[in-house]
Order: C-alpha cells, then structure tokens, then sequence
C-alpha cells in the first residue's frame, strides 16, 4: 500500500472521484456536480494505491487559522475493518503536522463515530444533518 498525494484531475483523482461516489453518494441517492468536482482543485487529496487501484482516499480543505478539514473519507467495501483507514488517517494527520495545521476536524457519519473517536477525535456539539443524514462535528488537536 501506498500513500500518496493526488493531483487534481489526475487519472488517479479520478479513481479516488469513483470511489467516493460508490460508497459516498450513490447509496443516498447523490451524485457529483461537475462543478463541485472542479471546486475540489483548491483542496488536497490523498490515496491509498494497492496494485494500481485506489483502495482508500480522503480530502483536506485548509482553513487560515492552523485547522484544516478532513472529507470524504472512505475505504473500499473489500477491505473495511483491517486498519486501511486508519493508515490513510494517521498519513494525512502526519502530513497536516508536516505543514502547520495544529486541528483537524471533519463532519463524520453518526455511523462512523467509533472509528474517529478510537483514533481520539472528540465529538463537538450536537447531531446535524448534512447531506440529508446525521453527522457530528468531531476534531482532535495535532501534537
């Protein structure tokens, strides 16, 4: 496995696009604008690349105050519950220490709340619903 940074509009951009929209968007019935997919080149992207294949990915939206946001976020189906996650966490995590950001926070999934908080993520507020389902506000400091 490899962790590595994706260039907007790239081929591997691409297949992170794909997997976002298989487990992300299609279960509830979203699909991606080709306007909001063009807005995501100021953001930065991650993958996890496995034989070629984009198995795990993620984005990070700064923010001019040190904290920066983590998004969309998923693990192929295939490979849940065997640590890819986290891996794919822990690297983007490392990589927002390497450049300054001193929080990271991310709108997470009512479902989800067990993974952030084992990677000791804290919950903020109350529920709100974001793209039609519960989410949480959930941030940890970055030491």
């Amino acid at each position: 496995m490899q962790f590595t940074l994706v260039k907007h509009n790239s081929e591997a951009y691409w297949k992170c696009v794909a997997l976002r929209d298989k487990l992300l968007r299609k279960p509830l019935g979203l699909a991606f604008s080709k306007e909001e997919l063009m807005q995501e080149n100021n953001q930065i992207h991650f993958a996890l690349i496995k034989n070629n294949e984009v198995i795990a990915c993620l984005s990070l939206v700064p923010n001019d105050d040190k904290q920066i946001k983590m998004r969309q976020v998923c693990v192929d189906s295939t490979i849940q519950q065997k640590g890819v996650g986290r891996n794919l966490v822990l690297n983007a995590e490392k990589w927002a220490i390497e450049n300054h950001y001193n929080k990271m926070y991310c709108h997470a999934r009512a479902n989800v709340l067990p993974f952030y908080e084992k990677m000791a993520y804290k919950k903020i507020g109350n529920t709100f619903l974001e793209v039609g389902i519960p989410h949480f506000k959930m941030e940890k400091v970055l030491i």
